[in-house]
């Protein structure tokens, strides 16, 4: 890809989070990204058919829809709950014409990480004729250790894999976030296991601030951390990906921060990698 090449170059929606999904879009194209992955919350009291008709015409391909899971809980009530929010995300997914949602999958205090992983599995078994018919892929994202306690149970690579070919769907399959899994000992062999079972469905980009200031939102921009960036992006690119590389920063420093100025910042660190 040449240097300023955007065109496989995603930004979610939440990292430019002060900005409306309209005023993202103009901004977007205006650099000349090629796609944009958007969050649950832009679709907030907005008519689908517009939404659909407003990300159709703009010409940025919609990677995914963020997020789905949150499978887990302790009562059968809360676990129900989760099953009719994911369909009505995959309907949410296929109205603005997206072929994926992000699994978040969920955990829940009081109860075992093996238990929860049941639950997911269970979740994501109850939902997935649904996604089918629907064509609508569900990419299940191990998330750090450090969310283990509320946000998912699914937390390295091993644990995403085997979750995704337990299924062995074409719908299910898993995301790769470089800030959830850049320790992980086993991700070059893991990275390429995903590779070969079709099951490489999304490539996220940021980076690990040292020292980080808050355990969920203070990503840094890609070559401000420690994350051995490019070395991830050679696994997943020999593993055969070639689809979109998504931005998501949650950042409340550059939230703060005047969004152009902050996205121009993001383009020039994008721009570094050999993708």
């Amino acid at each position: 890809m040449a240097a300023t090449d955007l065109s496989k170059l995603c930004l979610h929606t939440i990292t430019t989070k002060n900005w409306s999904l309209e005023t993202a879009i103009e901004k977007y194209l205006e650099k000349g990204i090629g796609g944009i992955s958007v969050w649950r919350n832009y679709l907030e009291g907005k008519d689908p058919g517009q939404t659909r008709s407003l990300l159709a015409d703009s010409g940025l391909k919609v990677v995914s829809l963020v997020r789905g899971g949150f499978f887990t809980g302790i009562t059968q009530k809360e676990r129900q709950e989760a099953i009719n929010d994911n369909k009505i995300a995959i309907e949410e997914a296929a109205s603005i014409g997206t072929d994926m949602v992000v699994l978040v999958c969920g955990a829940a205090p009081g109860q075992t990480l093996d238990e929860s992983r049941h639950q997911i599995k269970r979740g994501i078994e109850q939902i997935l004729t649904h996604a089918e018919d629907y064509k609508v892929r569900l990419a299940i994202e191990p998330l750090h250790p450090m969310y283990a306690d509320t946000r998912s149970a699914i937390n390295t690579m091993v644990q995403a894999n085997e979750m995704a070919e337990y299924f062995d769907s074409e719908y299910v399959g898993v995301a790769v976030d470089v800030y959830h899994i850049w320790w992980d000992a086993h991700l070059e062999s893991q990275i390429r296991r995903c590779g070969k079972n079709n099951n490489l469905f999304a490539f996220h980009l940021c980076d690990w601030r040292n020292p980080t200031r808050d355990m969920l939102n203070d990503r840094a921009i890609m070559g401000e951390g420690v994350i051995p960036l490019q070395e991830i992006i050679n696994m997943v690119k020999e593993a055969g990906f070639k689809d979109f590389n998504e931005v998501e920063i949650f950042s409340n420093q550059y939230w703060s921060e005047d969004h152009d100025e902050f996205l121009d910042k993001i383009i020039q660190a994008y721009q570094k990698y050999n993708y």
